[in-house]
């Protein structure tokens, strides 16, 4: 009996209301599970850094980069998937750390690296460069900037700079005056970005006095480009929207040599006759136009590219530079008296076969012709 008592009485006492005044206590809602921890986007995208390696011989050298005993000026930090650049030593001159994930380049980083003649930056993520680094690096010769996100040309560029790098990025945009103070600067890449005819005016290349190579292909052009300095020996236009070339555009580059017109809209019309006509010319592309007709050409040129337009017909007798009564009696020993073309490309055209004899009699030195 007591047993039983024992067992009824927690039941009793649990059907028993509060007493007045009591406030039962509302049931707990059941709590959801935290939730798991969320990384941010940023480091989720991108692949770890590398540990570091082991100590250097010099001191000085950051643990995630590289010092070569034997080449003490070099700092390689290149392919480490670094975020950020390491604190540069004052001896470097050569400085790799191009195929990394770097978004900014700090002054810290750079402060005691004045005597840095070669950068490289390529394949980073870098939008703008602060003046105050580049204005520190003025024996800085060698810039390599190529595959990153820039969005302009970056300004204050040191005065010794002999070539500038900075294809495949988003420049639309190159401020006034940025190359005024490089007259070292030969060569200048720009291609595959996305400049149009509205960035270039006169003054544009203003400064420029000793560059050699040009290149603006893969951008958004429809015309020529204005003020290109007269040193030019090399100019790369291909894979634009180019329809046609002033008058005597080329006569202001006495040292040209290498012409790129390749995958442009430049008909007969846009092409003036004497157009190609230039002493110096070597080797001229012209290839996927919208030309019907070979154009004139110097007697020096040696390789012409005219491959996939829409020439129907080929007279050597009309394009011939020279007069092909001068050139009948030809002697090896005098090239002075011959056309000196070497290699004609003509394929994807509206030609048909055989190749015009009036055309092998005037380029005799002829070594390929592609039909």
């Amino acid at each position: 009996m007591k047993v039983a008592l024992a067992l009824l009485l927690p039941l009793v006492l649990a059907l028993v209301p509060p007493a007045s005044g009591q406030r039962r206590k509302p049931p707990r809602r059941p709590t959801r599970p935290p939730a798991p921890f969320e990384e941010p986007v940023e480091p989720t995208e991108l692949p770890p850094p590398l540990p570091p390696g082991p100590p250097s011989v010099f001191p000085d050298c950051p643990r995630e980069c590289y010092c070569p005993p034997d080449f003490p000026s070099a700092l390689y930090c290149d392919s480490r998937n670094l975020r950020t650049v390491p604190v540069i030593p004052p001896r470097i001159h050569y400085l790799y750390l191009q195929n990394n994930f770097i978004a900014d380049l700090p002054e810290e980083s750079f402060r005691n690296a004045t005597g840095l003649k070669w950068v490289n930056l390529d394949n980073n993520r870098i939008r703008k460069v602060d003046r105050r680094v580049l204005e520190k690096l003025e024996n800085l010769i060698f810039l390599y900037m190529e595959r990153n996100q820039l969005k302009e040309v970056p300004a204050f560029l040191p005065p010794n700079l002999e070539q500038l790098r900075l294809s495949r990025n988003q420049i639309s945009k190159i401020p006034a005056g940025v190359f005024n103070k490089l007259e070292n600067l030969v060569l200048l890449d720009l291609h595959h970005n996305k400049l149009s005819d509205g960035v270039f005016n006169k003054n544009t290349f203003k400064g420029l006095k000793n560059l050699m190579q040009l290149n603006l292909a893969h951008n958004i052009l429809r015309k020529m480009p204005p003020g290109v300095p007269s040193a030019i020996h090399q100019l790369f236009l291909d894979r634009n929207n180019i329809e046609d070339i002033p008058s005597d555009y080329f006569k202001e580059f006495p040292n040209l040599a290498f012409i790129r017109l390749n995958y442009n809209q430049i008909s007969d019309k846009g092409l003036p006759k004497n157009s190609f006509n230039l002493t110096n010319l070597l080797v001229l592309h012209l290839a996927h136009n919208k030309l019907t007709n070979v154009p004139f050409i110097s007697a020096k040129l040696e390789h012409l590219y005219l491959n996939n337009n829409s020439i129907e017909k080929i007279n050597g007798t009309q394009i011939c530079p020279t007069s092909l009564v001068s050139i009948q009696d030809f002697s090896p020993s005098d090239l002075d008296s011959v056309p000196r073309l070497r290699y004609l490309r003509l394929d994807g055209n509206l030609l048909k076969p055989p190749i015009p004899l009036d055309l092998m009699l005037c380029f005799r030195l002829l070594q390929s012709v592609v039909f």
